[in-house]
């Protein structure tokens, strides 16, 4: 019988990781988007779009579609989805496994602010600069909106969700960017404080580069932690060989 295998997408590796697997003679594979972004790059095998309902509707789904692992590749932020399929693989019994790419690690040179929220990020900017490149994402800005003596640049592939600080100029972009990119974009706007999460994604890490090379501070907002009890892989050649030595 043909494995069926849900990933939970929307990062480069999920998209990876569709591709290898509906490479594969005779296996079913779908990825489902949470459906924020309206254009989502091309991915390989069936793909579904939307929410479950919760950890119980993902446990409805993975029974009714007969699914024989579970692939939590969503953005290492995505605190509620992964709680959610940790709830349901072990209500359903299907094998489960995470893929969380490592994070980063500061280097020599880098002025690096690490926090544990969004919050503690706002609590920290007056002190460190006037002038913030914000790349937390375009759904969580509501944590900088009080910041009225600040003035934010926002980088995003759609336009980010309300409330925003007053001063907020948006960006509409879609990387990856250069080191030579970021460089630019930080002289030109002025920037004298940097706010990321800790993606650990390469494509992205380009913007530490350049505030390191200007000597930029950077908070950086730690990932949540996992799950107790999941197994977790740095990538998707880790997925593959789990897959294979998994039960189905």
């Amino acid at each position: 019988m043909s494995p069926h295998i849900l990933i939970l997408g929307g990062t480069t590796e999920a998209r990876e990781l569709a591709a290898a697997l509906a490479s594969r003679p005779g296996w079913r594979v779908t990825t489902s988007l949470a459906g924020r972004v309206t254009r989502p790059g091309a991915v390989a095998g069936e793909v579904r779009v939307g929410g479950f309902g919760g950890a119980e509707g993902l446990a409805d789904w993975l029974r009714e579609e007969q699914v024989d692992a579970l692939v939590d590749a969503t953005h290492p932020f995505a605190r509620a989805i992964t709680a959610h399929a940790a709830r349901a693989a072990a209500a359903t019994g299907v094998p489960s496994v995470v893929l969380r790419r490592p994070g980063w690690r500061p280097g020599p040179g880098d002025r690096w602010h690490p926090v544990d929220s969004l919050d503690e990020a706002a609590r920290l900017l007056p002190g460190l600069g006037q002038r913030v490149f914000l790349t937390t994402g375009r759904m969580e800005l509501a944590a900088f909106a009080h910041l009225t003596a600040l003035h934010f640049v926002v980088r995003s592939v759609e336009l980010p969700e309300p409330p925003l600080p007053p001063h907020t100029e948006v960006l509409l972009a879609r990387g990856p960017f250069t080191v030579a990119d970021e460089s630019a974009l930080l002289q030109e706007h002025r920037i004298d404080v940097l706010v990321t999460k800790d993606s650990g994604a390469a494509a992205t890490s380009a913007k530490l580069t350049a505030a390191r090379e200007l000597a930029l501070p950077v908070v950086v907002v730690r990932r949540p932690a996992l799950p107790d009890g999941v197994t977790a892989v740095p990538d998707v050649a880790g997925v593959q060989r789990w897959l294979d030595l998994t039960p189905r």
